[in-house]
């Protein structure tokens, strides 16, 4: 059977880390481990950077946030450990921590320590000799959707993560503060912006509820069963985690999610084999979110309207870091066109209510 397994390869120039630093830390943590030292890189994450660690026989993943990142907000790895670390015990898909280092004389900025999920993670295309189905694709849009209803219907309060957002004036605080980082990081003009966002805040719906939500599900976020890439093994990258409304995160996992006939701009920056024959349509996951969970979606045009704002302001963010020259990964040179892309798309699901 091929192996589709994501593997680390090589640090990227500019990110490596101080592994003298490192080994100590490690072997004062893991006394036993008596094999060297091995540090490669998972290469795909575009905010906060993954690391394959190898300490003798013990395999760890390490996450720190990106070199030269201003937004502290973003990169808490505190914030990020206690959520998984209360997470795990009830919801397993999520990563089990192990230790968090906050002495920044270590990598110089706080990391922490996890066991991997050995599985298949799927980006913009399944790799070519991957078997991807009609009846995969179909199988694998609806467990996207059961996993994701199955994520907010956890008791947060049972959980001891109550206090990790206020649901109160969640959405005022989303519009306002998203908005804010965008006009942090500006590079270019983009006239749609001010009409999204006065749209925005003229079409603010009541809040749906109040669940633990993600903020940044997709399809490159979630680790597949090798023996069956329609079941959902793990769910990663949890920096954005919060309480608030829960359709949030449905819209985040839509702005995502392009259409088989979607215009071309949408087209070209798809994260996910979601146009392939037997995939849901984004009307279709919603459909079936309602019927998974009970909640009124009649506002979805607001929720896709902000998602698509969110996403291209966090892409913004990515790009100014090379536009300063606080990172050099020629990934980042094209992203002002993502970000195009994505605020023409939110004004229009907020001038036609489509999503």
């Amino acid at each position: 059977m091929p192996d589709f397994e994501d593997r680390a390869t090589a640090v990227r120039a500019g990110e490596e880390l101080n592994l003298e630093a490192l080994d100590a830390y490690l072997r004062a943590n893991f006394p036993g481990e008596r094999g060297a030292l091995d540090l490669k890189q998972f290469p795909s994450g575009h905010s906060n950077l993954t690391y394959s660690v190898r300490l003798g026989n013990r395999e760890l993943v390490l996450r720190r946030p990106p070199f030269g990142s201003k937004v502290k907000s973003a990169h808490d790895m505190g914030r990020e450990f206690r959520v998984l670390s209360k997470l795990h015990a009830v919801y397993s898909e999520a990563p089990e921590v192990l230790l968090y280092c906050d002495d920044v004389t270590v990598l110089g900025a706080p990391f922490y320590l996890m066991k991997p999920i050995h599985g298949v993670i799927i980006r913009r295309d399944p790799p070519a000799s991957l078997e991807f189905t009609e009846e995969n694709a179909r199988r694998l849009s609806e467990s996207f959707v059961e996993n994701l209803a199955r994520l907010h219907s956890l008791d947060y309060q049972s959980i001891g993560l109550g206090d990790l957002g206020k649901p109160e004036g969640y959405l005022e605080r989303q519009v306002r503060g998203w908005t804010e980082r965008y006009h942090g990081s500006r590079t270019h003009e983009f006239p749609e912006v001010e009409r999204i966002v006065s749209w925005m805040q003229s079409h603010m719906p009541t809040p749906s509820g109040a669940a633990l939500v993600h903020n940044d599900y997709k399809y490159d976020n979630l680790v597949l069963d090798p023996s069956d890439i329609t079941k959902i093994i793990g769910v990663l990258d949890w920096e954005m985690c919060t309480i608030g409304d829960p359709l949030t995160d449905l819209g985040t996992a839509l702005a995502y999610w392009t259409d088989a006939d979607d215009p071309e701009p949408l087209q070209k920056i798809r994260w996910g084999p979601t146009t392939h024959p037997g995939s849901m349509t984004r009307a279709q996951l919603v459909e079936d979110y309602a019927q998974k969970t009970g909640r009124d979606v009649s506002h979805m045009d607001f929720y896709v309207t902000f998602a698509r704002f969110k996403v291209a302001v966090i892409v913004q963010q990515i790009y100014y870091r090379y536009h300063q020259g606080l990172t050099k990964d020629e990934r980042f040179a094209g992203m002002p066109v993502v970000v195009e892309a994505l605020l023409q798309a939110s004004l229009h699901s907020a001038e036609t209510g489509a999503i």
